[in-house]
């Protein structure tokens, strides 16, 4: 098949000056994002979620496959579900499959294996990625580098949603399987990570930490 092409429309031409500006406008809002625990039970609107979703479907991915698929769970039973399913996980993994070492790295966060915030959180959002599709005859597509991919769309969505105001989560229990069940996922899609998202509780605290300067996570070869 040959390929097709189209002008590229949209894209701005800046200056020096502008770019230099909105870079550090655009890392001035990064910096305050933090991971979060204690929401509000205030709502969200829908379409904020949706649109910022729609932002993650513009991620590039492995020869445009696009492999992912994000299932919101708003309040109700499901949740109630999704939060017994994660603490049964997150406690046998405290008491027994954790070595000691990642313990010891999990202390200063205080985390442990009680999740209220999985029902508090006006959204979940269920992250799977696509490891094939499936045609409407059936057969299989492979997908190129699905889990990158879905890991660039995640980070596309978690500032999309920080950019609209919202704090967010990033919560990984497992072994994740239950997740398929709940969501009434197929099983050509793997469970990445639930994303929980919402506006911060008014008493909200998070951890005391600090982010490696830019000499420590940078590196220029010439």
């Amino acid at each position: 098949m040959k390929p097709e092409f189209i002008p590229l429309n949209g894209y701005r031409l800046f200056d020096t000056d502008t770019m230099m500006e909105r870079a550090k406008a655009f890392y001035n809002l990064a910096k305050l994002r933090r991971t979060v625990r204690d929401y509000s039970e205030k709502p969200v609107c829908r379409n904020v979620i949706d649109d910022c979703i729609r932002a993650a479907g513009t991620a590039p991915s492995g020869a445009n496959m696009q492999p992912w698929h994000f299932a919101v769970a708003e309040r109700g039973e499901i949740r109630s579900q999704l939060r017994k399913a994660a603490e049964r996980e997150e406690q046998e993994f405290y008491e027994s499959k954790a070595p000691q070492e990642w313990l010891d790295a999990l202390a200063p966060l205080g985390t442990d294996s009680n999740k209220p915030f999985l029902e508090t959180a006006p959204y979940l959002i269920g992250i799977f990625v696509q490891n094939f599709g499936i045609l409407p005859d059936g057969r299989r597509v492979k997908h190129y580098y699905a889990t990158e991919s879905v890991g660039i769309a995640t980070g596309i969505l978690i500032s999309a949603l920080h950019h609209a105001g919202l704090a967010t989560l990033t919560h990984t229990p497992s072994p994740m399987g239950f997740l398929n069940q709940i969501f009434q996922r197929p099983k050509n899609e793997r469970p990445f990570l639930l994303l929980v998202t919402g506006q911060p509780d008014e008493n909200a605290l998070v951890p005391k930490i600090e982010r490696q300067p830019l000499e420590n996570i940078c590196s220029t070869v010439r």
